[in-house]
């Protein structure tokens, strides 16, 4: 420092900051400030370095003072949104943000990044307004078009969503979040065959995965099929989620004396059931910070003898991780409703009516294991209010409902309940999803039910509200669920069970669209699995006009669902248990 001016101490910090040298670059920037304490530059990149090391809250503050100082600097601004944006922060973010983009408006980052927060933000119209403008200034970043494919996916708008990843992935093959993200819009598009969907996992293995094979080293995990085992979930969603309530009774109810339980967390917000979670596993850990690589090498210095993946393609997955086949044994259950195509997981968790022996096995790269009673172990949110008496026998009129995901939603099951609604004069249908916060959403919906003669009146269009209360309490004024298809819901059926209200399902062709089947069947009551369109309306209209079975359903589905197999998280644990001993003795036996 004695030897140089400040701005070359700042350029030389620069050097190794960009070399990913961040203690050198820090200790530089440290001296600057000792010898220049409001030297804006050291001040805001020494907030960069806090930022990248996951310290958001000092990356805050330093970066906060920064602005202060230089306020008319457009990086200053969009860098300090991404700190906030981390401490989730979303309106401040947004604010930041948009002052970047003031203060240079030919910049397509702060677009994109304005975009993730409004969409996190359920502001769908806005994030695409947002990253069609990123794109408008820069066409051949992938991330911008992948960003738009999945605002438009939560929308419904497959097709486009699907254009929008595909090109992504021109613009980088290599681009790993492309490829799940697509994968992620096929599975909702009703277009998309089992096989189809296949062939898609497949390309993602053969040009990631394989490549990864030959650097695979042996395991060392000791072959005693009788000793007590290490198991690793991994997963992002020990959150508020909805694979949350399937997942917390499992790791309650592992038998400790023989199962070890180990969570690798792939996620960066905690929450409430994060800490639930937490207290479950023997280790808990983030792998946020560590790349695919690098979480493998933790797998294996853990001694995890079978890996689960509980996320597959969706948001924050790591099927690259599950890739490098750090334990011996690997699964795939829970949050991909498919095949994972990667010849390094060797089972799939399910049971006889969500995959019927000889239906599916080929849509599969996995071994089956069909868990004896059902592949789902349900735990009802303690917030669910009391179960009320159904709608119709206050207001005189049928409520039809579904709570699923928009994106499920498609022209078919737009045309069914169309029917239905004809079917059943005077009834109305409740739509409630995320997207419909949205006015230009809420109008296409309109219009597609227009379009097969459902007046606007007979449309009730809620957005998700976020209190799991309120949430459940908005079943008080639905009769009826109705499930969507071919992509059929999990949490929803759970949840509308639990507050009294019977699902009706079709019954499909792949796993994911006969988890209603398996849902339904589990807790006695095939009499609302239909098999073909026709059968569909058919049910739902006559247990429309049925007033004394709606009343029974609504009367006794919840102590049904309690004293089913659904919510035997005991049971179902041990069944589960027995599955990876099995799993395991295969493997001891291997070698």
């Amino acid at each position: 420092m004695t030897q140089m001016t400040i701005e070359q101490a700042v350029q030389l910090a620069l050097h190794h900051h960009r070399a990913g040298d961040l203690a050198t670059a820090q200790s530089i920037y440290e001296q600057i400030l000792a010898a220049d304490p409001n030297n804006v530059d050291a001040i805001h990149l020494l907030g960069l370095i806090a930022h990248q090391r996951g310290d958001n809250e000092r990356a805050v503050a330093l970066m906060g003072r920064s602005v202060e100082l230089a306020p008319t600097v457009a990086h200053f601004h969009a860098n300090y949104g991404e700190a906030l944006r981390a401490m989730a922060r979303g309106d401040e973010a947004i604010a930041a943000y948009r002052r970047a983009i003031e203060l240079n408006p030919t910049a397509a980052s702060p677009w994109n990044n304005l975009g993730i927060v409004l969409a996190q933000q359920g502001r769908h119209d806005e994030a695409i307004e947002a990253w069609r403008r990123a794109i408008a200034l820069q066409s051949d970043d992938c991330r911008f078009h992948d960003n738009l494919g999945t605002a438009l996916q939560e929308q419904g708008k497959l097709d486009e969503a699907i254009a929008c990843h595909e090109r992504a992935i021109q613009l980088n093959p290599d681009f790993v979040s492309a490829y799940s993200n697509l994968i992620g819009t096929l599975k909702y598009n009703p277009a998309t065959t089992p096989q189809s969907l296949l062939q898609q996992h497949l390309r993602f293995a053969a040009h990631f995965a394989e490549p990864l094979r030959r650097h695979i080293p042996p395991h060392t995990n000791s072959r005693d099929p009788n000793r007590p085992l290490r198991i690793g979930y991994v997963s992002p969603d020990f959150r508020r989620h909805s694979v949350a309530y399937f997942l917390e009774p499992i790791l309650r109810y592992h038998d400790r004396r023989r199962f070890e339980i180990y969570c690798y967390w792939s996620f960066s917000l905690a929450d409430e059931f994060t800490e639930r979670f937490r207290a479950c596993a023997s280790v808990f850990r983030s792998i946020v910070p560590l790349d695919d690589e690098q979480a493998a090498q933790l797998v294996r210095a853990d001694g995890i003898d079978i890996l689960v993946d509980l996320a597959g393609h969706t948001a924050c997955g790591r099927p690259l991780l599950f890739a490098r086949k750090p334990a011996p044994v690997q699964v795939s259950y829970l949050g991909h409703p498919c095949t994972m195509g990667l010849w390094a997981i060797e089972y799939r968790i399910t049971d006889a009516r969500a995959d019927p022996p000889g239906m599916t096995e080929a849509y599969h790269t996995e071994t089956l294991v069909r868990l004896p009673r059902t592949f789902l172990c349900y735990q009802p949110s303690a917030e669910a209010p009391s179960v009320s008496p159904p709608p119709c026998d206050s207001c005189g009129q049928i409520t039809f409902g579904s709570f699923n995901n928009l994106a499920k939603v498609n022209p078919s099951v737009i045309a069914t309940w169309s029917r239905l609604l004809a079917a059943v004069p005077g009834s109305r249908l409740l739509i409630k999803s995320r997207p419909l916060n949205s006015p230009r959403t809420v109008a296409r919906i309109t219009e597609a039910f227009a379009a097969h003669g459902v007046d606007a009146s007979r449309l009730v269009l809620l957005p998700q509200k976020l209190e799991v209360a309120d949430h459940l309490a908005t079943y008080s004024q639905v009769d009826v669920a109705l499930d969507t298809f071919p992509y059929n819901g999990t949490t929803t059926t759970c949840e509308a069970m639990w507050m009294g209200v019977p699902v009706v399902v079709l019954a499909g062709d792949a796993h994911i669209s006969r988890v209603g089947v398996s849902l339904l069947t589990t807790v006695g009551l095939e009499e609302l699995i239909a098999n073909d369109l026709e059968q569909y309306v058919n049910l739902a209209a006559r247990l429309a006009g049925d007033r004394q079975r709606l009343r029974e359903l609504r009367a006794g589905l919840r102590q049904r669902l309690a004293a089913s197999p659904l919510l035997d998280a005991a049971g179902f644990t041990s069944e589960l248990e027995s599955a990876y001993r099995d799993m395991w003795r295969r493997w001891c036996e291997s070698g």
